[in-house]
């Protein structure tokens, strides 16, 4: 029986087959949706607990974090130097000129050190006689008694850090602290710090999410003693009513009012962070959540049997669409496929199936005319290439005929020039190999100033610095001669005097660093842009640094290539970093061609 319903259901139409599918998933969802909600809104009502636990250890840390700040703050201000110094200067002032003018210093450092930070009310310093120096967004004079109570506070830490709990005359929690001489370590009073806390906006900005229930926020110190209460209404509220039984929250009554409350104490300064909900606004809450997640569910159980009754199709139609393309494709003739369908179909996944196979099979029509230009464009080429290696290889035989000529007449400068130049052409005309002998190289740069050395005589000293052992490192062909041919043209050509050009080498990590320096006249920033960019016309043989620095990239990775800097009046420096041969794996296959 099983086989032939299955049998039956394989037979279907892929419209029938949807239509069924459609049905019975609506039919499980009704079902079982009811159910998954009910225990899904018992499971809300105890996770409501556990985030408003989560909540207040959040909170806390957050406000801890922030008041650390102010810890760390302080003890800037009491070992800034400047502070240091105009304290013992405020000491040792004999005119009240002179007070003035220090004093203000020491306000205007106060503003550099952090007076304006977001959560500082202002930075208060005292000096040996207990004038004030304040700095910052919101500041007081203080009473005689509070400022006993600060010295007394900051004395008790013995140069750490105190707190100075809110006072009816200063509502503000302070972070104070003695100001010991360091400078000459003396280590004695020079003087006190405050900085003034602005907990209502730190605590409003720390916990805003917690703004929309209606909740209060309550820090009590170790003693149980209030620091900061976000809603006075609670003015008689203690620590001590709620129960160290649970596990950070619990239901309390007050005032006649059920309370969810939620408490955390602080790792760092010992703490204790109280949230209270209102219980009637928390159940508010969950009664609309309830509510709004059933009714939604119906619009959407709704929406899905009228969606069901369309979707069938949307899906259905593009698909024997796109069949009786493929069926047109198979032809052989890919001209006879209808474009003007795709206007036909929506812009999801079937859409784009049309979409995407259309591009396919414009893009398959293109790519074979490419490939046919491409092999006419490669045939040209390799024609071209021979016409032009004829010239090169006249010239290089008619070199060699007046460098014997020259060697049987005892002209040795002219065979030098003439057996160089033959030298570096007959390099130009060897174009089968991609890469060469660092060696090799070398022996075109030194055939090259060779012929440039009898030119310029003693206005060209080039020097090279390469260890033996990198000698053998395969390179890119014909790196370095076109550089040395732009220190020349660019900077012997343009100058009086002489010009100094060194090549080093060294081995660092694999990597193959050879580095080319010159005296020249050097380029400004802009036309340095320009030579990093590749937007100038070379002068030289042509190839261009661009060019070069390319060619490493093609051959060796992006992060190997060409580096260039230059300084205007001092000279050009060049850095070409290749991979070691053999120590990177992912060189470009065609290097060994």
């Amino acid at each position: 029986m099983f086989r032939k319903w299955k049998r039956w259901f394989m037979d279907l139409r892929l419209k029938h087959k949807m239509v069924l599918l459609t049905s019975l998933v609506l039919l499980a969802f009704s079902i079982g949706g009811l159910f998954i909600l009910q225990y899904a809104f018992q499971l809300y009502n105890k996770e409501i607990y556990r985030q408003y636990a989560q909540a207040i250890q959040v909170s806390s840390d957050s406000i801890e974090a922030e008041l650390k700040k102010m810890e760390r703050l302080s003890y800037q201000v009491a070992t800034d130097t400047y502070v240091q110094s105009y304290l013992e200067n405020l000491t040792e002032a004999e005119t009240n000129y002179d007070t003035y003018m220090i004093g203000s210093d020491l306000r205007t450092r106060l503003l550099h050190v952090g007076a304006l930070n977001k959560y500082v009310l202002s930075i208060q310093v005292y000096d040996k006689q207990n004038r004030e120096y304040a700095s910052g967004n919101s500041m007081i004079q203080i009473t005689d008694e509070r400022l006993q109570e600060l010295k007394q506070r900051a004395n008790e830490k013995k140069g750490g850090v105190n707190w100075l709990l809110p006072h009816e005359t200063d509502k503000s929690l302070a972070a104070v602290r003695d100001i010991r001489n360091y400078l000459d370590l003396k280590f004695d009073r020079i003087g006190s710090v405050s900085i003034r806390v602005d907990m209502d906006t730190m605590v409003s900005d720390l916990t805003r999410s917690l703004a929309e229930q209606d909740t209060v926020f309550l820090i009590y110190d170790d003693s149980g003693q209030k620091i900061y209460e976000s809603d006075d209404s609670l003015y008689d509220f203690s620590p001590e009513q709620l129960s160290n039984e649970h596990q950070g929250y619990q239901i309390i009554e007050w005032d006649n009012h059920p309370y969810f409350a939620t408490h955390s104490e602080a790792n760092n300064l010992g703490w204790t962070y109280v949230i209270l909900v209102p219980y009637d606004n928390l159940f508010t809450v969950i009664t609309k959540a309830r509510t709004a997640v059933f009714i939604t569910y119906l619009l959407l159980f709704f929406m899905m049997i009228f969606l069901g009754s369309k979707f069938t199709g949307s899906i259905v139609n593009p698909i024997e669409s796109l069949n009786r393309k493929m069926k047109k494709v198979q032809t052989g003739n890919l001209e006879q496929i209808d474009i003007q369908e795709e206007t036909d179909f929506p812009k999801d996944e079937a859409g784009e199936m049309h979409a995407n196979f259309q591009k396919m099979m414009q893009q398959i029509q293109y790519l074979i005319g490419e490939n046919y230009k491409k092999q006419l464009l490669i045939k040209e080429s390799e024609y071209k290439t021979l016409q032009a290696q004829v010239n090169p290889h006249f010239l290089y035989n008619t070199l060699e005929s007046i460098n014997w000529t020259a060697k049987i007449a005892g002209e040795k400068k002219i065979s030098q020039m003439a057996e160089s130049l033959g030298y570096v052409l007959r390099s130009s005309i060897n174009m089968t190999d991609t890469l060469i002998t660092l060696e090799e190289e070398l022996s075109i740069v030194e055939h090259y100033i060779t012929i440039q050395s009898y030119r310029f005589e003693d206005r060209l000293q080039f020097s090279k610095n390469v260890p033996d052992e990198l000698l053998s490192i395969h390179v890119p062909k014909f790196i370095l001669q076109p550089i040395i041919e732009n220190s020349i043209r660019y900077g012997l050509q343009e100058m009086v005097g002489i010009c100094k050009i060194s090549l080093t080498g060294e081995k660092e990590a694999g990597i193959l660093e050879l580095r080319l320096t010159d005296n020249g006249p050097g380029m400004d920033a802009s036309y340095l842009q320009q030579i990093k960019q590749g937007n100038y016309e070379p002068k030289g043989t042509g190839l261009g640094l661009r060019n070069i620095n390319d060619r490493i990239k093609i051959l060796f990775g992006e992060e190997y290539g060409l580096t260039i800097n230059s300084e205007k009046g001092v000279g050009t420096f060049i850095t070409i970093r290749i991979p070691i041969e053999g120590e990177k794996e992912y060189v470009q296959s065609f290097v060994s061609r």
